[in-house]
């Protein structure tokens, strides 16, 4: 049997299902996945699908809260955010009030994805959580948040509309209650192929798993 050719190990790839990739505007570990994820399924023919989420929503269907309202762990998850963007190599600010609201961002992410297209809704949640996590724009501020939406080339009134709009107050309960259907109980969680993975520290498990599917030995 002859060896599969490279292009036809890619047209393979590119015939299997997306990596779903759902985040919080208020996650660093979101921002930081951001930042890799497509890249990395792009190595091996995948696109991705993002998922702009509520983590409050899944916390609390999983009765868990933010590492910051452990007091032992507080320190440290502060910490470590910042560590672990220094070890991407990207920019951190740790945001003055966190964690906070994200639904009106994340209304304005399926409001474009919607009407304009998967791509600019992803442009978006990049503009998002780099404003936040990077130079500390408060998300949940109705007029900051229209000053970015201008920022990033969108109609800011439409934008204001949309996130008031009650068909995009819906169309997020939905994606929360979808994601909470699948598992989702944190971000950045991913599903590839059926199989989850939760936490930007799950990037090499990934790789791994796009480029050569299940581990070995795993039932």
């Amino acid at each position: 049997m002859l060896e599969t050719t490279l292009p036809e190990r890619s047209a393979q790839a590119m015939q299997k299902g997306p990596l779903h990739f759902y985040f919080d505007f208020s996650s660093p570990y979101s921002y930081i996945a951001s930042e890799w994820v497509d890249a990395v399924a792009a190595r091996h023919g995948r696109r991705v699908q993002w998922h702009a989420i509520l983590l409050g929503v899944t916390f609390q269907a999983a009765e868990l809260k933010p590492q910051v309202e452990h007091p032992l762990k507080r320190d440290y998850a502060f910490r470590d955010f910042a560590r672990s963007a220094a070890f991407a190599g990207l920019p951190y600010q740790q945001p003055e009030r966190f964690p906070i609201a994200t639904q009106n961002a994340a209304r304005v992410f399926w409001w474009l994805h919607e009407t304009q297209g998967a791509a600019a809704a992803v442009a978006w949640a990049r503009a998002g959580l780099r404003a936040y996590f990077a130079r500390g724009v408060a998300l949940d501020d109705a007029p900051q948040l229209k000053a970015l939406a201008a920022q990033s080339g969108l109609d800011a009134d439409a934008a204001e509309r949309a996130w008031s709009d009650p068909v995009w107050k819906d169309r997020l309960k939905a994606v929360n209650s979808a994601a909470i259907a699948a598992g989702v109980f944190g971000a950045p969680y991913f599903i590839v192929d059926g199989e989850a993975f939760w936490g930007n520290d799950r990037q090499a498990q990934i790789e791994r798993w796009l480029a050569s599917g299940p581990f070995k030995g795993l039932i």
